[in-house]
């Protein structure tokens, strides 16, 4: 068996472990073939995903079927097989909550059926697979020790394993009804003298999970999916309050398109519309997560705000290749170009963030010093080009104005007794005016810039979050377009291209599905609002789990994974339609 034994899958197959610090995929022949450590952006001990050396595996010796699921309002995954000699499970875990400088994955191998045969495989590999094979060696009481790059590895469990070609490899056999752990620790500094003990790591990772999930059951429909996506937000937000957009790097958009991008930094517009979700649940932990680090960013760089940054508050490292393969259709590259651009709409979302922080009594002193930090930023800023949502060439773009409209007026409206209420207020006007004397097409809806007539399903955004109001005839006129021009079966694109069709360019964008749910149920539109949220919910992978993008066609995801403003839409859009 070399590391091709365990290729990369389709992204539907992978299930996501996470402990707030890091992240780890799981595939449906039970290899963990990504993982960065210590912390997200750090490089990959676990690189198999792209074709890069790494992988930790527990996978049946005989032929078995797949299947699996997580553990209620969790990110402990049980991999399931069915073989020809039994049921084997085999629960999975990053033990949470995560420490910052190591991390603990917990496996548990289960016979439920018959008497369960398992191979076991460990072969890490630093620098995101190019490192030499780990030097191994194993202590007196059969715990491995193990080190490749900065990476200091401890495995428990295995005394049997031998070290070879493959790394380390055991085959464990199991009772029918009995279990087996095998217990990993990763760090970039000397592990503690005592290893973890598997029971109690498990029993506390279980009670801080049940501890930091709320129910929901009463402020969501669909609450059990309502809860994995919560779940999965928590899981990608670390101790400091920053959430990283996604666990992965270079998973392509589209095949063969040169669109694939690092994800494992925190955007400060996805961050705020987690904390927008966390708040329409009332789940105050994320939106306090989201409040801290938003504010942090803003009074240390006002006006000059980057778009991302990463989970420690650190500029994005501009973007590279690595000398890999990369996943199927795309190749490897780590660092993102954001960090060159400016996104006005960034500022907008961080004061809804902070409008609703305040309607729950939350928004503290460094909460106000921010938004008002905020506020002048716009008024200095929102006259120049920006690189919008999309993170495209730089425009006049409406969505990005309006962003900015709508944030001003609900920073006032939360607070109408500060004085900085009547400063948001009269920005905002000023905002509007001109975006709308500039910006809106001679058939009454919103278009992308003052040069550009193409709807844009962003637009949809801006009178949800209140820049104008739902009866406006430019809201009613935008959401007709979008459904004339961007909608195919429940499914809606960002924008077209070009002359293509719309499937050809692009996968679905699920987040714009989630909108238009919301601007639906916005109209009184009950039935279709819903019939929006079932299909864009339905587009998930086997795990729950949802990409930035869906292929209607092969029904695949495209995209890094998981994409937490697509969770974080679902939490939001699940709390709105429950409203009526």
């Amino acid at each position: 068996m070399s590391r091709t034994s365990f290729p990369p899958h389709a992204l539907h197959d992978y299930a996501l472990l996470a402990d707030g610090e890091r992240g780890a995929l799981i595939g449906p022949d039970g290899a963990v073939n990504w993982l960065c450590a210590p912390t997200w952006h750090d490089d990959a001990v676990l690189a198999s995903l792209i074709s890069g050396g790494g992988v930790y595996a527990v996978t049946p010796c005989a032929t078995w079927v797949p299947g699996g699921y997580y553990e209620e309002g969790t990110l402990i995954w049980r991999s399931r097989w069915v073989t020809t000699d039994g049921v084997v499970e085999c629960r999975e875990a990053l033990a949470f909550p995560g420490e910052r400088d190591r991390l603990v994955l917990l496996r548990q191998v289960i016979a439920v059926d018959g008497t369960a045969h398992v191979r076991v495989v460990l072969d890490p590999r630093a620098d995101y697979g190019r490192a030499p094979r780990a030097a191994a060696h194993r202590d007196d009481d059969g715990v491995w020790h193990l080190s490749t790059g900065r990476h200091r590895l401890r495995w428990q469990g295995a005394p049997s394993a031998t070290a070879g070609a493959e790394g380390l490899t055991t085959d464990l056999v199991i009772q029918p009804g009995e279990s087996h752990d095998l217990v990993l620790e990763c760090s970039d500094a000397s592990l503690p003298h005592q290893p973890p003990r598997a029971e109690q790591t498990w029993a506390a990772t279980e009670q801080a999970w049940r501890r930091c999930v709320p129910s929901l059951a009463h402020s969501t429909i669909a609450p059990l999916d309502a809860r994995r996506a919560y779940a999965v937000l928590r899981g990608l937000t670390t101790s400091g309050g920053g959430m990283v957009a996604a666990a992965t790097t270079s998973l392509p958009e589209r095949a063969e398109a040169g669109r694939n991008y690092d994800y494992r930094y925190v955007w400060i517009r996805d961050q705020s519309y987690a904390g927008q979700a966390a708040a329409a649940v009332g789940a105050p932990d994320l939106l306090d997560a989201a409040v801290r680090f938003v504010s942090e960013r803003m009074l240390d760089d006002g006006p000059r705000l980057a778009p991302a940054y990463t989970v420690h508050g650190a500029p994005v490292p501009d973007q590279c290749e690595l000398d890999l393969p990369g996943y199927p259709g795309g190749f490897s590259r780590i660092g993102n170009h954001v960090e060159k651009q400016f996104q006005l709409d960034c500022f907008g979302e961080a004061l809804l963030l902070f409008a609703a922080a305040e309607r729950q009594d939350r928004l503290g002193a460094d909460g106000w010093r921010a938004a008002e930090t905020a506020v002048r930023a716009v008024a200095e800023r929102w006259r120049e080009p920006d690189a919008g949502i999309w993170e495209l060439d730089d425009h006049r773009w409406t969505h990005s104005r309006l962003t900015c409209v709508a944030g001003l007026r609900a920073l006032a409206d939360a607070a109408p007794g500060r004085p900085l209420a009547g400063t948001c207020a009269q920005l905002a006007d000023t905002l509007f005016e001109e975006t709308a004397r500039t910006s809106v097409h001679p058939d009454g809806y919103w278009q992308r810039t003052s040069r550009d007539g193409a709807i844009d399903a962003a637009l949809l955004l801006p009178a949800l979050r209140g820049a104008l109001p739902a009866d406006d005839p430019r809201t009613r006129a935008t959401l007709g377009a979008c459904r004339a021009q961007l909608a195919d079966d429940y499914f809606l694109y960002r924008f077209r291209h070009d002359d293509r069709p719309l499937h050809e360019a692009e996968g679905a964008f699920l987040l714009c599905g989630f909108l238009m749910a919301r601007a639906e149920h916005q109209q009184g539109n009950t039935v279709d609002a819903h019939r929006w949220f079932e299909r864009n919910r339905g587009a998930c992978g086997a795990s729950g789990l949802y990409a930035e993008e869906f292929d209607i066609a092969q029904r695949q995801l495209r995209g890094n994974l998981p994409q937490a403003f697509v969770h974080a839409l679902l939490l939001e859009t699940a709390a709105r339609l429950a409203e009526s």
